[in-house]
């Protein structure tokens, strides 16, 4: 298979990193190379199966680390994807014709990766409630008062689920990326989940007269099958049922942005949005500033070097496009 001379056939351990490639189903591998086998003749290719553009950015013992975009003409969205070796049927290319390499991989393994969910994760944090403890402005009533407020917003969100504790609260919501071949499909709208954040830090500043800050990011989940909360029977056990780079990015951001501030690094901000939750976001064509005010941090779980943006409310608002045009 794949044995004429201008076919590039890669080695799984040693495939092209940093470059774009697709994914493709395995059940079209042989169709795919007859067509190309033509078409090295004809000059004519007729285009074959449905692809998914993949940036592979790691090889590691096991898996490839890839960069997957799962609806590229929707918005700019990238999700990071671990791709089991044993996964791949074959990688092939062909430079020659400037074909990019193809990761043909099983039929199974690739509906899941669609079919599954993922997930949004937030953590807001209210600033200034040392000062406002010792000024005995943290009163019962208005705790009260500001939980209730919360359980309104949590019944007007359903789909997200709402973890107080302290001063903080941890949010999260599922969505999914679906195809056209499945009843599922692709849920992923940040923009309404920052409506979520928008009323929160509202009510905070209504009831409690404290400003928030809040950390957002996005991608897969090991709970993929779960749902976004799990309650024991004896109700004495609650799991946000998260594990997965998103939720170790919320934790890894809040340290680097505690120590950049110590530090001097940058000032104190009121949304701290990893960059691919950002990037996938609806601009107005105009908007750039946010763009440079980044800082790097090291995902652990990959190894990687990120970045996570500092921002405003009022600009980021300013500068999302309208619901209306989100929604396309």
């Amino acid at each position: 298979m794949f044995e004429h001379e201008y076919f590039d056939v890669y080695d799984i351990d040693n495939i092209p990193l940093g470059e774009e490639s697709y994914l493709i189903d395995e059940c079209f591998i042989n169709e795919y190379e007859k067509a190309m086998v033509e078409s090295f003749t004809t000059e004519e290719y007729t285009s074959v199966g449905y692809v998914s553009w993949i940036i592979p950015e790691e090889s590691t013992g096991n898996t490839i680390e890839l960069i997957w975009f799962p609806s590229p003409f929707h918005r700019f969205h990238q999700v990071n994807v671990s791709l089991p070796k044993d996964q791949i049927i074959k990688c092939v290319g062909c430079s020659a014709y400037s074909e990019r390499p193809h990761f043909f991989v099983k039929s199974s393994w690739l509906q899941h990766l669609f079919l599954r969910q993922y997930s949004i994760f937030c953590l807001i944090d209210a600033i200034g409630v040392k000062k406002a403890l010792n000024e005995g402005k943290l009163i019962r009533t208005n705790l009260i008062e500001l939980r209730d407020a919360i359980d309104k917003i949590a019944e007007k969100y359903d789909k997200v689920s709402f973890i107080s504790f302290a001063d903080s609260l941890l949010l999260k919501s599922n969505w999914t990326v679906g195809s056209f071949r499945d009843e599922v499909s692709y849920s992923y709208e940040p923009e309404q989940f920052l409506d979520v954040v928008k009323d929160i830090r509202k009510s905070y500043k209504d009831i409690l007269g404290l400003d928030i800050y809040a950390i957002v990011t996005q991608g897969s989940n090991e709970y993929y099958q779960d749902a976004l909360l799990h309650v024991s029977e004896t109700k004495n056990h609650i799991s946000l049922n998260s594990l997965g780079i998103p939720f170790a990015q919320l934790m890894e951001i809040n340290d680097f942005v505690s120590t950049a501030i110590k530090t001097e690094v940058h000032k104190p901000s009121e949304l701290y949005i990893e960059e691919q939750f950002l990037h996938s976001l609806h601009f107005k064509a105009v908007f750039r500033k946010p763009y440079t005010e980044k800082y790097p941090y090291r995902n652990k779980m990959t190894g990687s070097k990120r970045y996570y943006f500092c921002i405003g409310w009022e600009q980021l608002l300013e500068n999302l496009k309208p619901n209306s045009d989100n929604n396309k």
